[in-house]
Parts: C-alpha cells; sequence; structure tokens
C-alpha cells in the first residue's frame, strides 16, 4: 500500500502536492516582533490601542500571506510609526501558543519621521536600553534582555538578503 501511494505521490505535479500537503497540516498565524535601535542604541516601544492599559511594547504584527517575515517586520512599523528600518538579524522563534508562531528580529532604523497610526497606537518612544519603562511587557522584555546579551552580531543571510549590518550601534563602535 505505501508503493502505491509513494507512486502516486511522484507522479503529482510539485503544486498538487503542496495543496494537499496544505490542506492535511496544520495552519499557524505568524507573528513578528521587532526591537528597532536608533542611532543613540535606544530601543524603540509602543503602547498600543489594543494592549492593556499602560502596556509598552516591541512593534509586532502578523504576517501576511506570502510575505517575507523581514518585510513584515518592515512593513509594521512603517504602518505603526512611520519609520523605516532595515531588519538586521534573527533573533528567536518561539511557538506553542494557539497556533501561533513569534519570531523575533532585531532592526535599525534608517529615516522617517514619527507620525504614529491613531487607530492602534497611543504613544510611540525610544528608550535607552538601561531605562527601559514600567509596563514593559514581560515577553517583550524577555526579548529586549536576549538582544542586550546575545554574543555578537550574526545575522541570518535570507532574512537579511546578505547585506552585513550590525544589530546594535553600539556593536558598530566597538567593532
Amino acid at each position: 500500500m505505501n508503493s502505491l501511494l509513494a507512486k502516486i505521490w511522484q507522479n503529482l505535479h510539485g503544486s498538487m502536492q503542496w495543496y494537499i500537503l496544505w490542506f492535511l497540516h496544520c495552519k499557524m498565524n505568524v507573528c513578528v516582533s521587532g526591537v528597532v535601535f536608533n542611532d543613540q542604541g535606544e530601543i524603540l516601544l509602543l503602547r498600543h490601542r489594543y494592549w492593556e492599559e499602560g502596556s509598552w511594547g516591541l512593534p509586532s504584527g502578523f504576517a501576511v500571506r506570502r510575505e517575507e517575515l523581514s518585510d513584515t517586520l518592515v512593513r509594521e512599523v512603517k504602518e505603526e510609526t512611520n519609520f523605516d528600518i532595515e531588519v538586521t538579524r534573527f533573533l528567536r522563534f518561539d511557538s506553542g501558543y494557539k497556533m501561533r508562531v513569534e519570531v523575533s528580529m532585531v532592526a535599525t532604523l534608517r529615516g522617517g519621521e514619527l507620525q504614529v497610526d491613531p487607530h492602534e497606537i497611543l504613544e510611540a518612544k525610544f528608550f535607552p536600553t538601561n531605562f527601559l519603562p514600567d509596563g514593559l511587557i514581560d515577553k517583550h522584555r524577555e526579548i529586549v534582555e536576549l538582544t542586550l546579551t546575545t554574543q555578537g552580531c550574526a545575522q541570518l543571510d535570507h532574512l537579511t538578503r546578505g547585506r552585513s549590518r550590525h544589530c546594535n550601534p553600539a556593536c558598530r563602535r566597538s567593532a
């Protein structure tokens, strides 16, 4: 029976195989968050309209179909703050929460003038890494701490399209 299934599978075209795989396997939401540094080494944090009152957090949002993960973070930051960023490295994957995969990245501010989306964002502000606000979401605090304690500044070429950049301006100064 297995050999018959294998022969049928091998004779299907690639796109048909993918449709079958898509139909049979679980679907996940992909959430992307980013630690965005400015030239002073400060981190961008947001107060989001849909979060608990008084909470601060990292820029974040959900990937849309066929969107590269780094492009998701670039799009979300642009929509929420009007800032242009460059993703410099992947930080971590986390999964297991209600069919959701969370991807964290590090990015650098490249331009744009702050203009928050009033439908989503109440406030956006850069904070020094040694003076993060009360109310920072615990999971986002973990991500910031991981960013600051990770050895080196290596990046994944498939997320940064081969560009070599340091994640934190402090790394550039010490290199």
